[in-house]
């Protein structure tokens, strides 16, 4: 299969191929995937080389288990991301203390106009830090609802199928998320 061939193939039909042993079809969703759930894991557990082995077990979970995979709706990336969200489950239970990486370190940053002012730069980072501050506060859960809904633009639905809820919980636990960090940027206003 060439690559204007592998770039035509939909997710369907390149499970349905992989589900009959085609390793190459199998390769195609590798591709497709691969990034984004390492970025997934590795915002949840830290560390590069945690991540690299967590991604790669997802995909052999997934490579061992294809024959087993229904389609119920959602798209493929949603049956991976429940596979990386179980294997993050458990590496957390077996480490001896929770590490995870500075939120700081992992936050998108829009590109900065022409030449802004010094003082406007120092502002937007006290902003940045505020809200970074605020957000690990937030039980493991809605930051993780946080990751997948800005880091990786997931809708509401694949979400749930992610950590195991329905699309109306998600849309419940994402406003009493907003509710919980506006409160928390409201009881501890910016230092004059």
């Amino acid at each position: 299969m060439d690559n204007t061939q592998a770039a035509e193939l939909s997710d369907s039909e390149a499970v349905a191929r992989a589900r009959e042993g085609d390793q190459e079809a199998f390769g195609i969703l590798y591709q497709r995937y691969v990034q984004r759930i390492y970025s997934y894991v590795y915002y949840r557990v830290g560390h590069p080389q945690e991540a690299e082995d967590l991604t790669a077990r997802v995909f052999y979970r997934a490579i061992q288990n294809i024959h087993r995979y229904e389609e119920r709706g959602l798209p493929f990336s949603a049956y991976l991301y429940r596979i990386a969200h179980n294997l993050v489950a458990n590496w957390h239970r077996d480490q001896s203390r929770r590490k995870e990486i500075a939120l700081e370190q992992t936050a998108w940053h829009p590109p900065a106009a022409q030449n802004p002012h010094p003082e406007e730069r120092l502002i937007h980072r006290e902003e940045e830090e505020r809200l970074l501050m605020a957000i690990r506060k937030l039980p493991p859960d809605r930051q993780e609802l946080l990751i997948l809904k800005f880091v990786d633009r997931l809708s509401n639905a694949e979400i749930g199928q992610i950590l195991g809820r329905s699309e109306g919980a998600i849309k419940s636990l994402y406003h009493r998320t907003l509710i919980a960090l506006r409160a928390e940027l409201q009881n501890h206003p910016p230092e004059a």
